[in-house]
């Protein structure tokens, strides 16, 4: 049996993964916590084998209680569950100590899959975060497994690889679907990096999403 507990300060959120888990046999959702405090308090008394922990939360955000997670040596593997691909949030969580980092847009199969191999001693990171560790040994960007990016100063914004990837798709004008195929990712992923760039360029519609971009030169 494999224990879980879930932290996230959303309880529809937690609602949602809890009823997905309890429907797997062999995996048991011993307990919740909607605070990154709270969610140490749980684990130290639960002694769950897994921990599954969004970024954003009050009091302590996920990142921070991965990392004092691995700095008091708690027995516990922790999976990262996030809706942010961006490099700066993978490396700070590998930085951490997480052993997994997943997308919220990710399918059933692979969150069980994610589950399943850090329950037997593995980890497991989602293919876009893959992708963005392996880029940094093959480029020889080691460094940035110790030294986030930084911003770009000439920007009032900054894109990630994922989110330029999504500008070039949706300036030929593809839609969620189209984009969801291409970059072999969830239709709900796309679009969740969609909104995230329409808010990022502060674009209405389409039209301002291309001027903002040939303003910018980013296309």
């Amino acid at each position: 049996m494999i224990h879980v507990v879930l932290a996230d300060d959303h309880v529809l959120v937690r609602n949602g993964i809890k009823a997905l888990l309890e429907d797997q046999a062999g995996i048991n959702v011993l307990d919740e916590a909607s605070n990154g405090k709270e969610a140490l308090e749980v684990i130290t008394k639960n002694k769950p084998h897994i921990l599954i922990v969004d970024i954003r939360m009050p009091e302590m955000n996920g990142i921070e209680v991965v990392a004092e997670i691995t700095k008091k040596k708690i027995d516990v593997k922790t999976l990262v569950l996030s809706m942010h691909d961006s490099e700066e949030y993978v490396v700070k969580a590998i930085q951490a100590g997480a052993d997994g980092y997943l997308l919220k847009g990710a399918s059933k199969k692979e969150f069980l899959k994610a589950i399943h191999k850090l329950a037997t001693g593995g980890k497991y990171f989602t293919g876009d975060v893959s992708s963005i560790i392996m880029n940094n040994f093959v480029n020889g960007n080691t460094n940035t497994l110790t030294e986030p990016k930084k911003e770009i100063k000439t920007l009032p914004f900054k894109l990630t690889k994922r989110e330029r990837q999504i500008l070039t798709l949706v300036l030929e004008l593809k839609n969620n679907k189209d984009i969801a195929e291409e970059l072999t990712i969830s239709k709900r992923t796309a679009e969740v990096h969609r909104f995230n760039l329409m808010k990022k360029l502060e674009a209405k519609n389409l039209q301002e999403l291309t001027n903002k971009a040939k303003e910018f030169q980013l296309i």
